[in-house]
């Protein structure tokens, strides 16, 4: 079974400054970069992760950043927006739960749940973890 997601910001950042190698987060980072999770992504999420992950704040080394980005344009999908009709408290959230929307069996995994809708597509990182049989 193929499995698609789309992989919130904050996944990404929470993974990349984890120093705990088996936590939820870094082991969920590790299922998209291994080949196991299809992402799927647009231009808006792509901008966003590269702006997040350049942020001085983070200094996270330009080699990790652009590898991350590079493995989720290589393995992925681009998708378009499927329109929710959702309200979110930040609208620069919608982005991540439209495009999850654009593939069926698709997954968000966030940190930030309570961001979203709550339905059974948007998950944290455990959650996804014992989806895919990995817990």
């Amino acid at each position: 079974m193929k499995v698609y997601a789309v992989y919130d910001t904050n996944i990404l950042v929470s993974a990349l400054l984890s120093r705990k190698p088996d936590s939820a987060v870094v082991l969920a980072l590790e299922t998209l970069l291994s080949g196991e999770v299809t992402p799927l992504y647009n231009d808006e999420i792509l901008a966003e992760y590269d702006d997040v992950l350049h942020r001085e704040q983070f200094k996270f080394p330009e080699d990790l950043v652009s590898g991350v980005v590079n493995q989720i344009k290589k393995d992925g999908i681009p998708s378009e927006r499927i329109s929710s009709g959702e309200s979110f408290p930040d609208p620069d959230d919608a982005v991540f739960y439209e495009v999850a929307l654009s593939k069926d069996e698709a997954f968000l995994v966030t940190g930030n749940t309570r961001h979203f809708p709550k339905t059974p597509i948007v998950v944290t990182p455990l959650e996804f973890l014992k989806i895919l049989g990995k817990i």
